[in-house]
């Protein structure tokens, strides 16, 4: 009876720690198992190969040792001769392995300290992973917990299933907790590390507010009405851009709600963080006119390639547009996706003066002609000598006050400007030491290459080493910022694509890979072979 009573004593403890511990009642009796051969071999030793099966019903425990058949024994913990095997079982043949059931023994104090050991162990690592394959899947989900304790600013939150942790720095500004206090927050990462999972939650990042709008408006978690980008300055400001699936639902009423009733539930849970809810438009100057309420706007600017966006505003409206501490065009910035630059009419004007008087003086001393022809040109839209000396001859004979005797020495000068300034290049390239062979890249002018030759760039294979952000060069935000890296051939008005092209051309040059168009040969002539 006594042993009924132990076995059934162990499925009990196997039970309670699986409840718990909420893992599975199989893992803790593996664990058990576990434990029961570790203390049976500090009995038999520890090279011996013992197994211990613990039935799930009744608790019975069966020991056995595995011994391996072999012709000549040369370790009898672990090996068996075929003979004597043979006896076991008439069917064993060299290679096999003959179970020996061993009979059960008392713990000692060791042993049992040793095989609880094992057991926690076990029991901890299957207790983490249950956590960390439950909560890896929760990402992008709002939680809530009762907070645990503080400690340095981060605050422990308790999950009822797990525990999570609040960096400080994920924390709205001045808002406190003490323990005991209920707190919502957004799960943003699972890591798996040596103490365990790691669940950490944010309460200032931009998708917590998302999910809020998504609990308090129906329209957003039906998904009729999407929200397509959140900027947020934690605790002070937000903007939130929503689109509407259904032309007859009003996104930004739709999640402002009755009086503000909903909106108002968002703001309470970000600590009276300011919310300005946008219209999402397509066009992006649409969009940036909208994120940039309520200022208002006189005219934008686009410049696609480089994402940048230049916003004019009536000389009253710029503290608003700009916002205390650059906070308004900051988020807006933010929430477009687009750098934007915000000018004044009045700076506005200052500047397309100071271009004209800029592009004058520039066709004054190029093609030695007065200030009235230059500002002539200036006013017709030409840019450079370049575009002088190449565009056709009657576009430039059909200005006021200009004949095709005056256009035609307009041009002579302009090429005669080229030709001087192509010279200074190619004598500044030779002295740099830019090898001629990188000519061959169509599209690479003599004063890009001395530019190149300016940033160590000498040769064809150096070329080809680069990458289009070395030549057009690279943005990146810091600290909510856009940062714009210069690269070798800023200036030059180079796309990205044509970086790219002219790189892969180089690289073709240089013997690296092959022409795109040999290659694709290539394949359909390997392709008609095989057929």
């Amino acid at each position: 009876m006594a042993v009924s009573a132990n076995r059934l004593e162990l499925l009990q403890i196997a039970d309670a720690v699986a409840r718990e511990k909420q893992i599975d009642r199989q893992i803790v009796l593996e664990a058990m198992e576990d434990a029961i051969q570790k203390a049976a071999r500090s009995r038999y030793g520890q090279e011996t190969e013992v197994r211990a099966e613990i039935n799930p019903k009744s608790g019975e425990i069966r020991l056995s040792r595995l011994l391996q058949v072999v012709d000549e024994v040369e370790n009898v913990a672990i090996q068996i001769a075929t003979e004597e095997a043979r006896r076991k079982n008439p069917a064993a043949q060299p290679g096999d392995w003959i179970a020996e059931t061993l009979p059960p023994f008392d713990f000692g104090r060791i042993a049992a300290q040793s095989a609880k050991q094992v057991i926690v162990q076990k029991v901890r690592e299957a207790e983490r992973d249950r956590q960390f394959d439950e909560y890896k899947d929760r990402v992008g989900e709002i939680v809530s917990g009762l907070v645990k304790r503080v400690e340095y600013g981060n605050v422990v939150v308790d999950l009822g299933r797990g525990e999570a942790i609040i960096r400080r720095d994920e924390l709205i500004p001045r808002e406190m907790f003490r323990n005991g206090d209920r707190v919502r927050a957004y799960l943003f990462d699972v890591r798996r590390e040596q103490r365990g999972p790691q669940i950490f939650l944010s309460r200032t990042h931009p998708q917590f507010m998302a999910k809020l709008f998504g609990q308090e408006v129906p329209e957003i978690y039906d998904g009729i009405v999407e929200i397509k980008a959140v900027a947020r300055d934690p605790g002070s400001r937000a903007k939130i851009a929503v689109v509407s699936r259904d032309s007859s639902i009003d996104p930004v009423g739709a999640c402002v709600g009755m009086r503000g009733s909903r909106v108002q539930a968002v703001v309470a849970e970000l600590q009276g963080e300011k919310v300005d809810i946008i219209p999402w438009n397509p066009d992006i100057a649409t969009f940036v006119v909208n994120a940039l309420a309520p200022a208002e706007v006189a005219k934008v600017v686009l410049d696609e390639d480089r994402e940048r966006i230049e916003v004019v505003v009536p000389d009253p409206q710029l503290s608003l547009a700009i916002g205390r501490r650059g906070q308004n065009v900051r988020l807006a910035s933010q929430l477009t996706g687009w750098d934007i630059d915000i000018l004044t009419e009045a700076e506005e004007s200052e500047r397309r003066q100071a271009e004209f008087e800029a592009r004058t003086k520039l066709f004054m001393g190029a093609l030695d002609v007065d200030e009235v022809v230059g500002q002539l040109l200036t006013s017709e839209g030409f840019r450079s000598v370049e575009e002088i000396a190449y565009v056709e001859l009657s576009d430039l004979a059909s200005i006021e006050g200009f004949d095709e005797e005056t256009a035609q020495e307009l041009q002579r000068r302009a090429l005669d400007t080229i030709a001087r300034i192509e010279a200074e290049h190619d004598a500044r390239r030779k002295e740099l030491g830019v090898a001629d062979d990188l000519r061959q890249v169509d599209g690479l002018t003599t004063a890009m290459m001395v530019k190149l030759g300016e940033n160590d760039v000498k040769s064809l294979e150096d070329f080809a080493g680069c990458v289009p952000d070395d030549l057009v060069g690279w943005t990146e935000r810091k600290d909510g910022q856009s940062v714009k890296n210069a690269g070798f051939l800023d200036g030059f008005e180079l796309t990205k694509d044509e970086a790219e092209a002219m790189i892969m051309q180089a690289r073709v040059k240089a013997g690296w890979i092959e022409a795109p168009e040999a290659a694709e040969e290539a394949e359909a002539e390997t392709a008609e072979a095989e057929a």
